[in-house]
């Protein structure tokens, strides 16, 4: 079952294989960005942690799907296909963040599309070179923004 927006679930076979991305509001990588912020960090604004986020979930049916933010620069207006403007937005995400890719015969990687505020990984500290893949395990959690947990699975 899809809660995401209206398309997110269109076509939808349900058959074995099937990825799908939960987007949620996570408190714990909220905290985290917050702890890991320089303690001279001076006029860097780190929005509150949103009171109600819902999670929702994105069917994974393309070959690239890109996470970002749209309504960004005029250079970017292409909506991206797993869309972090909100509400509430996370304004910790670039507009075009990362990218997800598969491979075959039923693999997914992410790459870090050169964002401002980095890409991380299942909570780690170091965030993800840029432009370079990285595969993914299903239960994976992707760490964009202030906020925003991205998490693959194979169901």
């Amino acid at each position: 079952m899809n809660d995401g927006p209206p398309g997110d679930d269109a076509g939808d076979e349900g058959g074995p294989g099937r990825w799908v991305v939960t987007v949620a509001a996570d408190r714990d990588y909220h905290d985290l960005v917050l702890a890991r912020r320089p303690a001279d960090a001076t006029g860097a604004v780190t929005p509150d942690f949103p009171a109600a986020a819902p999670p929702r979930e994105v069917v994974l049916r393309a070959d690239e799907v890109r996470i970002g933010r749209a309504g960004g620069p005029p250079a970017a207006a292409e909506t991206p296909e797993i869309d972090l403007a909100g509400p509430p937005p996370d304004p910790g995400v670039s507009a075009l963040h990362a990218v997800l890719m598969a491979l075959p015969p039923d693999r997914w990687v992410v790459m870090d599309a050169g964002s401002t505020n980095g890409t991380t990984l299942n909570y780690d500290e170091d965030p993800l070179t840029p432009d370079t893949p990285v595969a993914l395990r299903s239960g994976d959690r992707i760490h964009v923004g202030a906020w925003t947990t991205l998490t693959v699975e194979r169901r």
